[in-house]
């Protein structure tokens, strides 16, 4: 019975959100679809799983499981602070960028690069993204890529499919390496055995970047544009997934952002000499941009120094070298609230703002306002765009009241995802997401190597982080490895592989990207040429099958490991 009840919620969120029949009421955006699913879950906690609770004298006005039940609640309203902080910043970076003319430049630039539509969606998408998710993570790469991509004139909700997709591979070394060296730390392994896990895990997501990007262009691009211009699509891809694989070996923290800086720079040198390209006009983006502004006449360099600075400021506060890291995550408060049986709220330094001892749980949240993606750098460079890009006022306040138009739905959907997360992962080992994975172990049994990625994906789905799926899987993958006689080192890298696939289909990353680009669900202003509408449902069809494809390859490399 509790399985059941632990998977209903993920099943009927499926079911209400993908109906390939639509119906009057059928499928529900996500901003209906993911709260009512929330309410269920908070429901089958607080009347079946009850979740954490433990006898407490001090407070018997409140039931033990509903302290712990509704601090989770809170605890999940708080942290989707975190990816709609990111959205607000995105959008209003791409909207200051439109408001000042240098979106059209850049894009006008890129096509001169190449006007070959492979060429801008593997240099954007691909290379680029890369490199953004070495340095950040945070779901920020696609939220960068993809108003570029829209930007050329590539269909929005297909290129919000594809940025996703592409953004899977270096997902296991993400953010300077967090899901291998903190999101496995906790495991007691040795600084060989966690290089031996990326090692092996760089190996596997090598192996599927053969074929992971010809999956993403197939989203947006037909097969012969493709075909004929598969030897440019190959080299782009080695020339990011080499150094990625090789770095590996000797450091967790460096192959996403080596492998995304050489392939931006090979790629577009690729691209410029048209190696490997058709010589003959591909469909793909529109040519025509609109009519031209005389006030928005500037250099590439002045139009792309937003995302210049974006990249130079993510990798100053990302690369412990520098020396900002630890001031903008430390944890030593300078100030505190005791905010009675609410908790405790605390402040750092560096920003780093936090609510612990939640309805007097050991639940706590913080979020470093100056290191996650959203005033530095996005809104810091907002700012500054606006006297270096001569951008007048009117244009300014029609962007930042257009940027919190946007994201009124997108705000309250991530509210619901994030509190759903937190519901299914309440409870330690009885938790609803913990019986699921038990449940599919037991399941496979001796074939359990061939089945560790989707336990991987299944936390990356509920929690968009790589990270979060180590920190919370890993402990189940090591004592199934210990039960079957696997190897430890091969059984974590198939579960930090899963984590990364599993981003493709992260419901609040799709949330997100969603929001960056403006789609709009169940609305005809958002239907494109192909039937297609914006929204979660219809980037998640297209993103399911390539993360089943990733995980096949990911299992049949299980052999070889």
């Amino acid at each position: 019975m509790s399985l059941a009840l632990a998977i209903l919620p993920l099943a009927l969120l499926i079911i209400v959100m993908t109906a390939t029949r639509p119906r009057r009421w059928l499928p529900l955006p996500a901003h209906i679809a993911l709260p009512m699913v929330a309410a269920l879950a908070y429901a089958f906690q607080l009347f079946w799983f009850r979740g954490g609770s433990t006898p407490d004298e001090a407070h018997p006005e409140l039931a033990p499981a509903g302290r712990w039940i509704h601090a989770a609640v809170i605890d999940g309203a708080l942290s989707a602070l975190t990816p709609i902080g990111i959205v607000f910043g995105a959008v209003l970076l791409f909207k200051t960028m439109e408001a000042s003319g240098a979106m059209r430049i850049l894009t006008e630039r890129i096509r001169g690069l190449s006007p070959h539509p492979v060429a801008q969606l593997m240099l954007v998408g691909w290379s680029f993204s890369f490199l953004l998710e070495g340095l950040c993570g945070f779901g920020a790469p696609a939220a960068l890529a993809a108003p570029i991509l829209v930007g050329l004139g590539f269909p929005a909700v297909r290129v919000a499919a594809m940025c996703l997709i592409m953004n899977s591979v270096p997902v296991s070394f993400g953010a300077v390496g967090t899901p291998i060296w903190f999101g496995l730390g906790e495991l007691g392994l040795s600084s060989e055995e966690l290089l031996t896990v990326g090692t092996k895990a760089a190996f596997i997501n090598a192996i599927a970047a053969l074929v992971i990007p010809i999956l993403a262009l197939r989203v947006v691009l037909p097969w012969h544009t493709i075909r004929t211009s598969l030897g440019f699509i190959l080299l782009i891809t080695l020339a990011t997934v080499l150094p990625y694989a090789f770095v590996a070996m000797y450091s967790s923290e460096f192959p996403s952002i080596i492998g995304g800086l050489s392939g931006t720079i090979v790629g577009a040198l690729l691209a410029y000499r048209r190696v490997g390209l058709s010589t003959t006009a591909a469909p793909g983006a529109p040519q025509c941009l609109g009519p031209e502004n005389p006030e928005h006449r500037f250099g590439t360099i002045r139009a792309a120094s937003p995302l210049i600075a974006v990249v130079v400021l993510l990798a100053l506060t990302r690369l412990e070298q520098f020396g900002f890291r630890p001031l903008l995550t430390a944890d030593r408060p300078t100030a505190e609230v005791e905010l009675g049986q609410a908790g405790i709220a605390w402040i750092t330094p560096g920003l780093v703002v936090g609510f612990r001892d939640i309805l007097g749980t050991d639940i706590a949240w913080r979020m470093p306002l100056l290191f996650v993606p959203f005033l530095i750098p996005f809104v810091l460079v907002s700012m500054l765009a606006i006297p270096a890009l001569r951008i007048r006022r009117e244009a300014v306040v029609s962007a930042w009241v257009d940027t919190f138009r946007r994201l009124t739905r997108p705000a309250v959907a991530l509210v619901g995802a994030l509190v759903l997360v937190k519901l299914m992962m309440l409870g330690g080992e009885t938790a609803p997401v913990m019986l699921i994975g038990r449940a599919m172990a037991d399941a496979a049994g001796d074939s359990w190597l061939h089945l560790a990625p989707l336990l991987g994906a299944l936390g990356s789905f509920f929690s968009g982080s790589n990270t979060v799926s180590n920190l919370t899987f890993a402990p189940i993958q090591g004592a199934i490895a210990e039960s079957l006689d696997l190897e430890l080192t091969s059984v974590l890298a198939l579960q930090t592989v899963g984590g990364s696939l599993g981003n493709m289909i992260c419901i609040h990353n799709i949330v997100a990207v969603a929001a960056v680009i403006g789609l709009r669900e169940r609305s005809t202003a958002s239907k494109e040429s192909d039937g297609l509408y914006g929204g979660v449902a219809s980037i998640l069809r297209l993103t399911i099958v390539p993360m089943l494809i990733y995980a096949a390859i990911a299992a049949g490399c299980a052999i070889l490991l």
